[in-house]
This record gives C-alpha cells, structure tokens and sequence, in this order.
C-alpha cells in the first residue's frame, strides 16, 4: 500500500539540513504503524530519471540496488533498515527524529557492504521513498519526495571582491604606521646611545676644581679697661 505520507527534509531550525554529500530527513513517524507482521523499513534513494520506472521487487543488497554502484549501474539504492521499533508512535518526548542520508564514509568501496549510507557522489537531484519489506515482500510505501539538491562549494574565483578597495587602503595605513614606528623607533635608540655615551664620557673625565682663597682674620681681643681712679 501506497501512503500519502511525503518524505521531507528535517526542521531548517536544526541547522546543517544540506550539505555537500549528505541531507537530514524527518523520520517517518506514525506512518506505518498499522502494518501488521514484522516488517523492515528501508529508504530508497534515487536519482529523478529512475523514480518513474522503479521496481519494488528488487531487493536491497543486490547489484540493482548497491550504493557502491550509484548512480551509475544503480540509479538507486537502499539504506537505513530498521524495525518499526525504532519508529514508535507518537514520539517520546527528546526523541531526536532525523535521519542523515549520506553520513558514513567506511563503506563507500566496500562492496560487502551494499547497504551503505555514504556520501552521496554529487549536488544531485535526487529523491526518496521509505520502503517497509517483510521478508523480500514489499507490503508498505510512501510517496517520493520532492527533488533535492545538495549545496555545491564555490570555487575561489566566484567569491566576490566587494570591499577590496578597502582592504587595500587598510594595507597601506598600515604599511605608513609600521614605517612611522620604525623612524621613531631609530630615534628612541639613537637618542639612548648618545645618553649612554655621555654619561660615560663624563665620568672618566676629571675636572681641576677651582681654588677656593679662604681669607684668615685674627681676632683682636678686647679687654676691659679698668675704670679711671678718680
């Protein structure tokens, strides 16, 4: 059975939604909860051109279906299996509810391990269903998201130059600060060079200090005359 349920890309207020080789998805809660038997779910990653002719007999892990061959020999490919377990419904509160398509990177040329979730080879499109298989039946689906495209870096030569201008006229106020830093740099050292030169300079000159004349005075002692006899 079909299900209206649309994959789509997780809360933007997360952060990190698309990147260059992964995406992160809303788990799909609440959508095959009542499916009965034990089934496993698996997403299905493809490319646009493959969505319409896409053949949910064929089983994951097999050369159709390898992430080791996509998308070139497999337009598609299957990841991410688990059991219903882990899609309880409604969601514990804290539950974190996101899948990250694309995330491991041990497994990208292993082909034991068909089932990878590696990175995804470029900026796609790409799109994808959740698929629910008991055993090698497929009972359970949703309908295909909307096209995604991952986030290209930039080549150098795009970034703008806005401002360059000013960070030129920064370049030169401060090649004029250094060269005025250098100039008064020289004066402090040339000026503590003649101090020190000076200083030296007067402490192994003697200097004949002047004569001092001191006059001697002699003291002429005053007696007291006797008082005239009458």
């Amino acid at each position: 059975d079909e299900s209206q349920y649309k994959p789509k890309l997780a809360d933007p207020s997360l952060g990190g939604l698309k990147t260059t080789s992964t995406f992160v998805l809303e788990q799909p809660r609440c959508v095959f909860d009542k499916v009965q038997g034990d089934i496993v779910i698996w997403l299905v990653v493809a490319v646009p051109e493959a969505v319409p002719r896409f053949n949910n007999s064929v089983g994951p892990g097999t050369p159709e279906r390898a992430f080791q061959g996509f998308p070139t020999s497999a337009p598609a490919y299957m990841t991410l299996n688990t059991t219903l377990l882990n899609y309880p419904c409604p969601k514990p509160p804290g539950d974190i509810t996101v899948l990250r398509v694309g995330s491991e990177t041990t497994c990208t040329k292993d082909k034991k391990r068909p089932t990878c979730n590696g990175p995804l080879p470029g900026p796609g499109p790409y799109q994808v269903k959740f698929l629910a298989l008991n055993g090698s039946e497929p009972v359970a689906e949703t309908s295909w998201s909307e096209p995604i495209t991952l986030r290209t870096a930039r080549p150098f030569s795009s970034i703008p130059t806005t401002g360059s201008g000013h960070s030129a006229g920064m370049i030169a106020l401060t090649a004029i600060l250094s060269i005025l830093f250098a100039i008064l740099l020289a004066g402090l050292l040339a000026m503590l060079v003649f101090w020190s030169s000076d200083t030296c300079g007067g402490s192994s000159t003697f200097t004949k200090p002047e004569m001092v004349t001191v006059q001697r005075y002699n003291t002429h002692h005053v007696y007291d005359q006797p008082a005239a006899r009458l």
